[in-house]
């Protein structure tokens, strides 16, 4: 099983009330491929941080309103 990363995000959810934005279209914006967006998404890939700041720019948001830092939990360490 693949270990989850510590960064989840609501890009899904922010695409979707932007007029269900697709995947491709914020790669465009941003400038990356859909695939790096879908594995960002899945929480297969953290960005950058000036990725990060990238997207939450697209939609307007400051960057703890589209990324959260979920600490590990004592039994994942």
């Amino acid at each position: 099983m693949a270990k989850q990363l510590p960064i989840t995000n609501s890009i899904r959810r922010l695409r979707f009330d932007a007029d269900e934005m697709t995947q491709q279209a914020l790669a465009e914006k941003v400038g990356v491929t859909r695939q790096t967006i879908l594995a960002i998404e899945a929480a297969r890939y953290s960005p950058t941080l000036e990725l990060a700041f990238k997207i939450a720019e697209v939609f307007g948001k400051e960057l703890g309103e589209v990324f959260q830092y979920v600490p590990p939990s004592a039994d994942d360490r």
